[in-house]
């Protein structure tokens, strides 16, 4: 009987203590899986963007930008170094920081001038007399422009030489420019003398080099830059315009990337194509000079006049050159000899990343970046963006240390080198984790300069990311306007009509490289944009703020003429903050496909309003390319008719997973790495660079451009097979998005 009792007393304990056992684990589960459940379903927190909104600050912004412009800080630089030791000391801070940050380094293949044999451009007459020598450094205003660290003004990748001849004037360098000159002048053995604009900078120089021409200048006219002014007392220092002796150093190369690796990641180690194999560089030597020295030198020139369209803002008539000066000049008879000393170094550049890791998706990536490295002080290009960057990781890696926010997906943050080169941090990035972010990357944010001018939002992207970008912009006041939003100023200075959503602001395409965003949408096919406040139109014709790449971008003229008080950076920061937090915090994917339907349907409406009558003469049909359009807007109506009819938040997070990858993937679709041979890194058959300037799809305007001059059954054939390619891509793309089988 005691021994069946105890037997009982000892399976009672051992049962009451399995239960309590199950009781304790099963709660533990339990908790933990609802804390686990709430992290997966968790959506963006509006509350928090408000609370973000309100901690940016202007104030912090100018002392970041007083920071960046003390020094000079041109790529592989000491100046430079300074400022990755400022962005890694930021990142580190134990209280403002980030989670991680780190510096990669990449050897590039960069030119300079040589400090020792300073370029030099002058007129000469006979025995090489010199009659006039071209400036060869701005005219100092304030004390930082003297810097000793201040470059001379030189075209990157420009070779060295010596070309002596008679000058001509050729307008904007295109090859058309050319070909007109052609017509009047004997270009052989000539010096040409080009504005900025209408061509690439190395264009100028390559559009040239077939006709003889054996030298290039190049200048900005006053009446594309300034509004026509070119007096001492009209610009600056008393006011934004370009003084007289500005000139816009730049890189003359036309590919992007460091053009000893392409497509490798250019670490010490990596192969390098041989020298002379680099193609997309000048052939002959170009110099820029400033206009106070074009204006003496196109003045004087002999020959017919120009036509109309060529005339700038000198008061002179702008001739072709005869070629050479006027007779009655005090140049007749003389030369333009051009002695440049440049030179090419494989030298190591850094980019600095930071990184806040996500909660419920850390491998997926939003990257946010702007460059770092400027060609004099670079108070607006690029550290105006540089110094907004800074402000966001002070705010959102304040919020992280505190432990008030963790993303949902983690926050990339690159600070890229080399940029001015020829957007060469950002694209040895992408070629070293080409894999990585091709699988895992979200979208990418980019704000090169995020302030030309102080009048309102301007905005390129991909059609898919307007929305978001229009949300954001809704939520932030516009500078000196309490009671409207950046989005409605927008509106009222650039719109456009939406067939889906009426009046909206109009958004660009990321269509060329103008900045680091190229290599993510290019090559990658990354969902991507540009944001930078700017000015207004409708009172200047300048194609950019006037002190680009010039001596003269400082903090002194960025505080005083492009934004006084800091209060437009703030809202850039506001604005591109909002969509960082927004796609990296959202449950769904903040990314329309119906938007990027209606873009695909007015480029098709174009392409067959300038291209199909005259296709069907060669017996090239466009109805395959009509269907697929169609297709993709079926596709892209039901993935949106799927997003909104969920309640995701209570479905599988596998559901959720599945459409977030679906959208992101989107871009990848258009991806095709032979559509575009001639193009390095291009491989996005709908937003890649073209020369047609049509508003269609760029291959098929070029080849149709190209076939239309030729004539040549060959060429109708590369139009029928751009035509191919892009149907069967947004065939291709619109399968992505629909249900998987």
């Amino acid at each position: 009987m005691i021994k069946q009792v105890l037997i009982g007393f000892l399976c009672g304990a051992a049962i009451l203590t399995v239960g309590i056992l199950i009781g304790h684990y099963g709660i533990t589960q339990s908790s933990s899986t609802v804390v686990w459940v709430q992290d997966v379903v968790k959506d963006v927190d509006e509350s928090f963007i408000q609370k973000f909104l309100s901690e940016v600050d202007n104030i912090q912004i100018q002392e970041n930008l007083k920071e960046l412009t003390k020094m000079p800080h041109m790529a592989t630089t000491a100046g430079d170094e300074q400022t990755v030791q400022i962005m890694l000391k930021r990142w580190q801070d134990p209280k403002t920081g980030l989670d991680h940050a780190w510096r990669e380094e990449y050897s590039v293949y960069l030119s300079f001038p040589d400090p020792k044999n300073p370029n030099k451009v002058t007129v000469v007459g006979p025995g090489d007399t010199a009659l006039h020598t071209v400036r060869e450094k701005e005219k100092v205003y304030t004390s930082d422009q003297a810097d000793p660290e201040v470059v001379q003004p030189y075209a990157a990748y420009s070779p060295a030489g010596h070309p002596k001849g008679k000058l001509v004037y050729a307008n904007q360098g295109t090859p058309s420019d050319y070909q007109l000159l052609n017509n009047t002048v004997d270009l052989r053995g000539t010096i040409a003398i080009t504005r900025y604009g209408g061509a690439g900078r190395g264009a100028k120089a390559i559009n040239a080099a077939p006709y003889g021409v054996v030298g290039v200048l190049v200048y900005t006219d006053p009446l594309d830059i300034n509004d026509g002014l070119m007096s001492d007392n009209e610009t600056y220092p008393h006011s934004w315009y370009l003084p007289p002796s500005g000139v816009e150093r730049g890189s003359f190369k036309s590919h992007y990337g460091d053009m000893l690796t392409p497509y490798l990641a250019a670490k010490e180690e990596t192969y390098r194509i041989p020298v002379e194999n680099i193609t997309g560089i000048p052939p002959i030597p170009i110099q820029p000079i400033g206009f106070e020295d074009a204006y003496r030198l196109i003045c004087e020139l002999g020959g017919d006049a120009a036509p109309a369209a060529w005339q700038g803002a000198f008061n002179c008539t702008y001739n072709f050159g005869g070629p050479g000066f006027k007779p009655t000049s005090v140049f007749k008879n003389s030369d333009v000899k051009m002695d440049i000393y440049n030179y090419e170094e494989v030298k190591n550049s850094s980019n600095v990343m930071g990184v806040i890791r996500g909660s419920a998706e850390p491998d997926r990536y939003v990257i946010y970046g702007n460059h770092r490295d400027s060609w004099v002080h670079g108070a607006i290009d690029p550290s105006s963006g540089t110094s907004v960057m800074l402000e966001l990781t002070r705010v959102l890696g304040t919020m992280v240390k505190q432990g008030q926010w963790r993303p949902r997906r983690s926050i990339i943050f690159g600070s890229w080198g080399a940029e001015e080169f020829g957007l060469i941090g950002s694209t040895e990035y992408t070629e070293q984790y080409f894999t990585k972010l091709s699988e895992r990357t979200v979208a990418y944010i980019n704000v090169d300069i995020a302030v030309f001018a102080n009048a309102t939002l301007r905005a390129s992207a991909m059609p898919s990311v307007q929305n978001v970008i229009f949300t954001a912009a809704k939520q932030v006041n516009a500078p000196g306007l309490d009671s409207t939003s950046v989005y409605d100023n927008w509106i009222h200075y650039s719109n456009r009509s939406s067939t889906t959503h009426g009046t909206i602001p109009r958004v660009g395409y990321l269509s060329g490289a103008g900045s680091d965003y190229a290599a993510f949408v290019h090559y990658l096919g990354i969902t991507s944009m540009d944001l930078a406040y700017t000015y207004d139109r409708s009172k200047t014709n300048a194609r950019i703020y006037p002190v680009y790449h010039t001596a003269y971008d400082t903090f002194d003229y960025a505080s005083k003429f492009i934004d006084p008080g800091f209060f437009s950076h703030q809202a850039v920061a506001r604005t591109a903050g909002n969509v960082l937090i927004r796609l990296a915090d959202s449950l769904v994917l903040p990314i329309n496909c119906s938007d990027y339907a209606e873009s695909l349907e007015d480029y098709l409406n174009t392409a067959v309003n300038l291209y199909q009558h005259q296709l069907k003469d060669w017996n090239i049909s466009m109805e395959p390319l009509k269907r697929a359009v169609a297709s993709f807007r079926s596709a892209a109506t039901h993935l949106d008719q799927v997003i909104r009819t969920s309640d995701l938040a209570n479905e599988t997070p596998l559901k959720v997973r599945r459409i977030n990858d679906q959208l992101m993937l989107l871009d990848r679709a258009f991806l095709n790495p032979l559509a575009f041979p001639d193009k390095r890194a291009y491989r996005h058959v709908i937003w890649a660079s073209s020369s047609a300037g049509k508003p269609t799809f760029p291959g098929l305007a070029d080849a149709y451009a190209n076939a239309e001059s030729s004539g040549q059954a060959s060429d109708w054939d590369k139009v029928h097979y751009h035509l191919s390619v892009l149907t069967q891509a947004i065939e291709g793309a619109a399968h992505t998005l629909t249900d998987v089988i």
